[in-house]
């Protein structure tokens, strides 16, 4: 967000778990602990509005700087849905909106009888705490998931148990909803996950049928206007074209998301810049593709730890390609970068060949990967 804030006159100001990370070196910044009461508190005091590049500040936290008059956005009431799994899968019921048959288990017993209901294999959920793939096991027999008793160990209340989906792809449905209830989405883009990590989108989701992808966004604008969302939402959906919907929602996320970062280049408005818009309840920009398809890859850690140094080898390669580095430090299979390309003559295979190879010569730090 630091860019588009500069262009708009907004400083920022971060609260940052260390002073090496990489969110420092774009902004000013105060190192402390976002799990602490007091450290927050004092944060806030010396900003105008709070938002958010992840879930795990605590529920609790959030709902007493809420009452103390803090500007929260999105407030402790719609992030909760984020935050917590088996909030999120009440409210999406609620709402009457598609999504896999699930439980709320608290004993290998009770997660044994659900999933004989569900019908196996299903899934197995921390609701709170994980994310890419973190938190989360296949169980695909009861003699499995009797396996599982080490997760019933008090620290959740309970787990969430759902039916594992038969997909096409999966997809995601951004919308940006500002301080003034105005609200807008982008294109359904379809995402391919490796080991449980958001690894290519291709924006807007190929042969995706209209209905499908009118639903997905309506989906979208009923959920951040039903939680009362600030901000950016992304809707994270499998893809089911025999289904009545076309789509069953599996998670939400409550901030600028990686199924976004192709619109840093490929769309009118990038999902930073709304962010921030709606954060600061400036009116909403245009959500419209720049071009007929944007691909965006991520880059993971390998054993090229000089990526600045093989940037000349991608974009000599590749001059149309985008490249964006995090600042962060290279450790095997974390994220620290991505690579846009934009299908300018509307050639979608091309586009994503070229962020593909990108992408892994910044990785490896050679053509010869």
């Amino acid at each position: 967000m630091a860019p588009v804030a500069i262009n708009l006159g907004v400083k920022l100001h971060v609260l940052a778990e260390a002073d090496d990370v990489s969110a420092t070196t774009a902004a000013s910044f105060t190192v402390g602990d976002y799990k602490e009461y007091d450290t927050l508190a004092a944060f806030a005091e010396s900003v105008d509005v709070v938002t958010f590049d992840h879930e795990h500040v605590p529920t609790e936290h959030l709902q007493r700087l809420e009452a103390a008059g803090v500007q929260l956005a999105p407030g402790p009431g719609a992030l909760v849905y984020a935050q917590d799994k088996l909030a999120m899968r009440q409210k999406m019921a609620e709402l009457k909106l598609p999504q896999p048959d699930w439980r709320a288990v608290s004993s290998v017993e009770e997660l044994v009888a659900a999933a004989d209901e569900i019908g196996f294999p299903v899934v197995l959920k921390t609701p709170r705490g994980g994310y890419d793939g973190k938190g989360v096991w296949v169980l695909d027999s009861a003699e499995h998931a009797r396996q599982t008793h080490t997760w019933f160990d008090g620290t959740h209340q309970a787990l969430l148990v759902e039916a594992k989906v038969d997909f096409a792809s999966e997809l995601s449905a951004q919308i940006a909803r500002s301080t003034t209830g105005e609200t807008i989405t982008y294109p359904v883009i379809e995402t391919i996950q490796t080991d449980g990590v958001a690894d290519i989108v291709k924006a807007p989701a190929p042969n995706l049928e209209t209905a499908t992808a009118h639903a997905a966004r309506a989906a979208a604008d009923t959920i951040a206007t039903a939680v009362g969302v600030t901000g950016m939402l992304a809707v994270e959906l499998f893809h089911t074209p025999d289904s009545e919907a076309g789509f069953m929602i599996n998670e939400l996320a409550m901030r600028p998301h990686n199924t976004g970062h192709w619109t840093q280049d490929g769309a009118v408005t990038s999902q930073f810049e709304q962010h921030l818009r709606a954060v600061l309840g400036l009116p909403l920009g245009s959500t419209d593709p720049v071009v007929p398809y944007t691909v965006m890859k991520n880059y993971l850690g390998a054993e090229n730890e000089d990526l600045y140094g093989a940037f000349p080898l991608a974009m000599r390669k590749y001059p149309h390609a985008k490249v964006h580095a995090y600042g962060k430090s290279v450790r095997p299979g974390r994220k620290i970068g991505h690579v846009n390309v934009l299908a300018i003559d509307g050639n979608l295979d091309a586009a994503l060949d070229a962020a593909i190879d990108a992408a892994n010569i910044i990785r490896h730090g050679t053509t010869d990967y």
